[in-house]
């Protein structure tokens, strides 16, 4: 089976200019930048890739990037297949087997908020459906409900459920996620990946590395190789970034805003999602100003 340590990139959906279609073209860039910083992985079609404004075509064409770029580089390639019909989540699972994704990350039912039995019977479905290995994706905050340890202990017992994005906040939840099962526990909050690494973490799924790919990679190479001072020092340099432009809009609004003004334009967000506004704009700029980023270092730095 797969082992998932370090970091991987969850990447952004580059659209055109008017949002219409997808930009393969800066895909194939904004994959191959990730590849130049040193990452473990991407993981395409997840919330950071608007996977829920992408059509079935688009969503195939998204992975399918993904996996010839990425793996072709030498990155693992993870492709959210997720959705709130068991039966969707399914076909899904089986498009990114089919299209050669090394795993498929697979989200809580939302808008359902079913019960834990519920949420059982719904991955044990995906899991059953071929032989991908499936990643959990824990965001309650998103979803409305939020997939219970000893929940994701049973599920553990799947020999293909071998991994957990765990976007909850709560070093409650992952402390005792890892204390019931030996799942590979990820975080899916830039800020607390060194904490997480305290409760057993093994990387994290990361919004800021599509930024500086290299950095967040060095920081789960430090904690990785028990070098926490270093890791130390790591962490309290990406944090002022993680928390400050990720709290300015919801995700990918102000990321794809940095992206613009550090020269590497990913085009429009696509409705219900709106552009940042002009006053997140002049934040996300001296957000990137005060920790040194600019157009021209962004590669040099990362």
């Amino acid at each position: 089976m797969i082992e998932f340590r370090g970091c991987y990139t969850a990447i952004v959906t580059p659209f055109t200019a008017d949002g219409i279609a997808v930009d393969e073209a800066r895909l194939a860039e904004q994959i191959g930048f990730q590849a130049d910083g040193g990452v473990r992985g991407i993981v395409a079609c997840g919330t950071t890739g608007e996977s829920p404004t992408l059509e079935e075509d688009e969503h195939r064409l998204v992975v399918e990037t993904a996996v010839a770029c990425g793996k072709a580089r030498g990155l693992q390639v993870i492709a959210g297949a997720g959705s709130n019909s068991t039966r969707h989540a399914v076909h899904l699972q089986k498009l990114a087997f089919e299209l050669g994704a090394d795993a498929g990350l697979q989200v809580t039912p939302y808008y359902n908020k079913p019960s834990q039995e519920g949420i059982y019977r719904h991955f044990m479905a995906v899991a059953d459906s071929c032989a991908l290995p499936v990643m959990l994706y824990n965001i309650p905050g998103r979803c409305g409900v939020a997939i219970a340890p000893e929940t994701v202990a049973r599920l553990a017992r799947h020999p293909n459920i071998v991994a957990i994005k765990e976007a909850t906040g709560s070093m409650d939840s992952a402390s005792e996620i890892r204390q019931r099962c030996d799942i590979t526990l990820l975080s899916g909050d830039d800020s607390l990946t060194l904490p997480f690494a305290g409760c057993g973490s093994a990387g994290v799924v990361s919004v800021v590395s599509n930024l500086l790919p290299s950095r967040v990679q060095a920081l789960c190479d430090a904690f990785l190789g028990g070098r926490f001072e270093e890791a130390q020092e790591l962490h309290s340099g990406l944090f002022p970034l993680a928390k400050g432009l990720l709290s300015l809009d919801v995700n990918p609004v102000p990321l794809k805003a940095a992206m613009k003004l550090l020269g590497r334009d990913s085009g429009a967000v696509r409705l219900p999602l709106a552009e940042a506004s002009k006053e997140t704009v002049a934040r996300v700029s001296e957000i990137l100003a005060h920790f040194g980023l600019s157009r021209l270092e962004t590669v040099a730095k990362s």
